[in-house]
């Protein structure tokens, strides 16, 4: 058994950034590149825009995007109710490697992702998303108990900068193996296209062992476990609510971030199907291709944009810089309803992925600093990832639906502008004190 590490300690730093590097294939290779382009084929291939579920027809955009919704109201709903288990067993580590399998091997099953077997296949979609998004309640409310404040910005911007790495040499390989299928051995793109789902949940269980061999299990509770143990978590969140009148910064920076989040969610979680479905692509390969590079070129920027903002920050203040990335947003937001063509998109990623990085970095540590001293991170750290979930429901939801009623991602995106817009303004009424 490895000896406990200090906190602050270098290495155990480097083990809890780590886990970034394991989990964002996922977010990339499944949520933003390959799945998008695979699912859509799916419905290309059968010559259809609706499929049947439920009873009731659906656009192929918005069915992905109400399944994504829901899976987040599943975490909003279960992240309090195992944080609540995790403080009387003290053992997050526990719950971060359960929702890592769970995410993982979910992620191993879209191989067999079918129009045939839907509700299996948005099943395997669904727990796909549990499981990345669960295990980050836990990952992120790590943040305090192994950093000391004045490393927070730096740990966070380097954990998203490794997760981008990573991420973007796994992309390249199921790139390579996909346009390449015939130096292979493969008859076709969709083996290689469903290879790439097993390669992403491998490469998460694998990699995340590091970060397990060093992680603390928690903070050891002092209680046994009761029998109401599953409603700890709510009231937990109950009392932060009620701890926050007398934060005032955290409280309004709480608002600010749970509007401008849900904007910012919404569009990564998107993005792809934007590209994948409103671009004149001109062919099936130039659309893979095309769409697999503006990505890349969207994380390969990511890594200096989480870099940039965190010295920004350093320079002007967490607030400030925040509200500079949002106006970015805003400005984004409103060029995309005019994007068409392939060079407009690369243009458009490559902003993005200037901002992408950096306002959650960021986002994430500026909370983190905003804290009052508490043992209890882990509660804190649910009530910011239920306050992010509850907004990725809302976004999505209007987003699909906004879609439907139009025929149009474009007015879903232009939509979102009123948020990133709001978030501004609630930023600006955040109180002043030193560079924070």
């Amino acid at each position: 058994m490895k000896k406990q590490l200090q906190k602050g300690d270098k290495k155990l730093l480097h083990a809890w950034a780590f886990y970034d590097w394991a989990n964002s294939v996922y977010s990339l290779v499944i949520a933003s590149a390959i799945f998008p382009l695979f699912y859509g084929a799916l419905f290309r291939s059968e010559g259809i825009e609706e499929i049947e579920v439920f009873g009731m027809m659906l656009r192929r955009s918005p069915l992905i995007f109400y399944t994504t919704a829901l899976a987040f109201l599943i975490i909003a709903i279960i992240s309090p109710i195992l944080s609540g288990i995790a403080d009387y067993l003290g053992n997050k580590k526990f719950f971060l490697k359960l929702f890592c399998y769970i995410g993982a091997l979910s992620t191993i099953g879209l191989y067999w992702f079918s129009l045939e077997h839907i509700y299996v296949s948005l099943l395997l979609y669904l727990l796909g998303l549990v499981g990345f998004w669960g295990s980050i309640v836990f990952y992120n409310s790590y943040l305090p108990d192994i950093a000391h404040p004045e490393q927070h910005d730096s740990l966070s911007a380097k954990g998203y900068a490794m997760g981008y790495i990573g991420s973007v040499l796994l992309l390249l390989l199921c790139l390579a193996m996909i346009l390449g299928y015939q130096t292979f051995g493969f008859e076709s793109e969709a083996f290689p296209t469903r290879l790439s789902f097993i390669l992403t949940g491998v490469w998460w269980i694998a990699f995340s062992q590091y970060t397990y061999a060093y992680l603390p299990k928690g903070n050891k509770a002092d209680g046994k476990l009761s029998k109401d143990v599953l409603l700890d978590g709510f009231r937990e969140l109950k009392a932060i609510w009620s701890s926050l009148k007398t934060q005032v910064k955290l409280k309004k920076y709480l608002a600010a971030f749970f509007v401008y989040s849900m904007a910012v969610q919404t569009v990564m979680l998107a993005a792809a199907y934007f590209g994948e479905q409103e671009l004149e692509w001109g062919s099936d390969s130039e659309r893979t291709t095309g769409l697999i590079v503006s990505i890349l070129l969207i994380q390969i920027i990511a890594v200096f944009g989480a870099l940039l903002t965190s010295r920004l920050s350093q320079r002007i203040g967490n607030i400030k810089t925040l509200i500079y990335v949002n106006i970015i947003w805003i400005v984004i937001c409103a060029w995309a309803f005019f994007v068409y063509t392939p060079v407009q998109f690369y243009i458009t990623a490559g902003v993005v992925g200037l901002v992408m990085g950096g306002i959650q970095a960021l986002s994430r540590s500026t909370y983190a600093k905003f804290l009052p001293e508490t043992e209890d991170t882990t509660s804190y750290f649910s009530f910011y990832d239920v306050a992010e979930k509850i907004g990725i429901i809302i976004g999505m939801f209007l987003y699909g639906f906004v879609e439907e009623i139009t025929g149009s991602m474009r007015y879903s995106i232009v939509f979102l502008i009123l948020f990133f817009v709001a978030g501004v303004f609630l930023l600006l009424r955040v109180p002043k004190s030193s560079k924070k």
